[in-house]
């Protein structure tokens, strides 16, 4: 195959480079010259194999002319950074093919943050400047159809590869360079017990949760960032009956829903006209007329609140969704106040009786001293006292302190309350044992 022009070429810009001291001096000649003589689409149309091999015979080329010479390693090395630089996404690639890395954190051209087991550390990886990483931003916007620059700055979107959600700001909004950061999803889904092993929730809670989830009451999860709202989410669904019609509604595709009948549907940002946006609000509507059995919000974050409700106040039980919110009381709050962006000037009562007669179940996460995400309350919505809604803790996690190793001490208790809905779970023929309720330590 003709990859472009020939190797007279190629040594040509060796003999211009002229000495090289360092590796990254050398990657980046190299780099350079590779751009110049390959033709990038000739060269997406081979086989991996036959592109690094044609790579590494134009490396070859240039290294003979180069008065450093690189040891094997040093060369594949060299070779897999040309590669990721021309096709991937650069100093990233190396980054996502870690599996164990959940978030990466460009702080500008120069740091670049990982998060791994709840815990961030700083990486030796960098790019070259600001252009470099703008040149990669663009790259992951132009996979989804988007677009960044000076009158567009901020990216909200989705990486082709897998699916990880990605959110990118530039000048002249970001003052010290373009920053990006990229939250990712596990390629093996975490599973209940997955999450009963990391201390997020113990039995007796799984064992609650799930008949919630079966007999059809509308759940909430509500968390900081990076709690594990999605996460739980999705472990969630696996207990959907299989015969059930499952619509879900994100801003960025996140959810891997256990289970097979799911219409996905995401919302789509202004082109560049200013035209064509489609909001969670008209997402929502528009699934109400798909015929759905239970209506999943990947997040609400806006006046799609109202909608949400009339919708679990009108037959589609079982919908679940989640919020940012500091603790259950807060996440009632931003309920209200998203409900009341919607201009129908609804009376608060009115609002937070829409809340009470919707919302059953409040499960609110956290992420403890040393980076463990926990199952803080997991509540029921159990009515109003005069203006305020009542919620009641059934089950909660205490912390005690710090251990040797800088994780939060404690453990879970359930608060000796007898769930209201309790007769509703009895009436679809789940029961639990007399003492499941009881106050005392979870085991």
């Amino acid at each position: 195959m003709n990859m472009g022009n020939n190797s007279k070429n190629t040594t040509v810009a060796a003999d211009q480079a002229g000495p090289l001291v360092g590796l990254e001096e050398i990657k980046a000649n190299v780099h350079r010259s590779l751009l110049q003589t390959l033709d990038l689409a000739a060269a997406r149309r081979m086989s991996p194999e036959q592109l690094h091999e044609e790579c590494s015979r134009r490396v070859d080329l240039l290294l003979s002319k180069l008065r450093r010479p690189l040891t094997g390693p040093e060369k594949n090395h060299l070779i897999q950074d040309v590669m990721d630089e021309i096709f991937g996404l650069g100093p990233l690639e190396e980054i996502l093919r870690d599996e164990t890395i959940s978030d990466i954190l460009v702080n500008g051209p120069g740091q670049i943050y990982i998060e791994r087991d709840g815990v961030l550390e700083k990486t030796d990886a960098k790019f070259r400047d600001d252009q470099h990483l703008l040149q990669v931003i663009q790259r992951i916007a132009t996979q989804v159809g988007r677009r960044v620059d000076e009158s567009s700055p901020m990216l909200d979107a989705r990486l082709v590869r897998d699916g990880s959600r990605v959110n990118a700001i530039i000048g002249p909004l970001a003052l010290d360079g373009p920053s990006l950061s990229v939250r990712r999803f596990g390629t093996i889904p975490i599973d209940i017990e997955g999450l009963v092993a990391r201390g997020t929730l113990m039995r007796e809670m799984v064992s609650f949760i799930e008949a919630c989830v079966q007999a059809k009451m509308n759940i909430m999860i509500s968390g900081g960032t990076g709690s594990g709202k999605t996460t739980l989410l999705n472990v969630l669904s696996k207990w959907i009956p299989p015969g059930e019609r499952v619509i879900t509604i994100e801003d960025a595709a996140e959810l891997r829903l256990q289970r097979d009948h799911v219409v996905r549907l995401e919302t789509r940002p202004p082109n560049i006209e200013g035209q064509g946006e489609i909001l969670q609000r008209d997402l929502l509507r528009n699934a109400l007329r798909m015929r759905p059995d239970r209506i999943i919000i990947g997040e609400v974050r806006g006046v799609e609140a109202l909608d949400m409700l009339q919708a679990m106040n009108t037959g589609h039980e079982g919908s679940m969704t989640t919020i940012h919110a500091n603790n259950p009381r807060d996440a009632i709050s931003r309920i209200e106040n998203m409900v009341s962006m919607a201009g129908l000037r609804y009376p608060i009562h009115a609002i937070r009786q829409q809340i009470v007669s919707g919302l059953d179940i409040l499960i609110h996460l956290d992420r403890v001293t040393g980076g463990k995400r926990k199952i803080i309350t997991v509540s029921e919505i159990v009515g109003m006292e005069g203006e305020m809604v009542c919620l009641m803790d059934l089950f909660h996690f205490h912390q005690t302190g710090i251990d040797e190793q800088g994780y939060a001490a404690g453990q879970f208790e359930a608060n000796g309350v007898r769930p209201k809905l309790l007769n509703r779970l009895e009436a679809e023929g789940i029961h639990f044992a007399t003492d499941m309720f009881m106050k005392r330590k979870l085991q």
